[in-house]
């Protein structure tokens, strides 16, 4: 089984973004998609994908969940991504919920958001653990509350993603629901190998 503490290859350091060519369809694909697509419709999504990921991450021994394993990079993450644990998925998947329901209360509410939004500062914890499960639930249902709390996701003002540029509240809405999406997969990749390895 892979070391938990010995990187088995050179990645690149986080921040580093995606391929040009990989984030210009990323770009043409939320142009077009994101105005289609109804705030209850990401919702659903969002939470339908949420589902999903704590159903992997359930079938999952505590101990097997914290082993960082290294797969081939998928559409969506970064190469410094590829080296995860099950728990650093949710890790990650609890901060970036966390900060997209706060950004959309203050944009929805033609309130700035102060915060710069940078892909090196939503990586997860190297150590997280079986917790990263609660915090996970937690996160989702405070997500959901909040939309619905809000009702009508709008607003003029947007807040800048280091990726998409600056985006409105259902900009960031739909982009919540497909992050759920890239990290599921990247979640079942990590699954396979561990039971491969294992």
């Amino acid at each position: 089984m892979p070391s938990e503490s010995i990187l088995p290859v050179k990645l690149q350091p986080p921040g580093t973004g995606l391929p040009a060519l990989e984030l210009a369809f990323a770009r043409v694909h939320a142009r077009i998609t994101w105005p289609l697509t109804s705030q209850a419709a990401a919702l659903r999504r969002f939470k339908c994908e949420a589902d999903t990921i704590l159903s992997l991450a359930r079938r999952v021994p505590a101990q097997q969940g914290r082993v960082r394993v290294l797969i081939d990079r998928i559409l969506g993450i970064e190469d410094s991504s590829r080296y995860w644990s099950v728990f650093m998925v949710l890790d990650h998947l609890r901060i970036v919920d966390t900060g997209i329901a706060e950004i959309l209360e203050a944009l929805s509410h033609d309130r700035p958001y102060p915060t710069e939004v940078r892909i090196q500062d939503v990586k997860p914890r190297v150590d997280a653990g079986p917790e990263a499960i609660e915090d996970f639930i937690k996160a989702v249902a405070e997500y959901g509350a909040t939309v619905h709390r809000i009702g009508k996701l709008r607003g003029r003002l947007r807040h800048a993603h280091p990726w998409f540029g600056p985006m409105t509240a259902h900009d960031w809405h739909c982009l919540a629901a497909g992050h759920h999406w890239i990290h599921r997969r990247q979640l079942e990749r990590i699954q396979r190998r561990l039971m491969n390895e294992g």
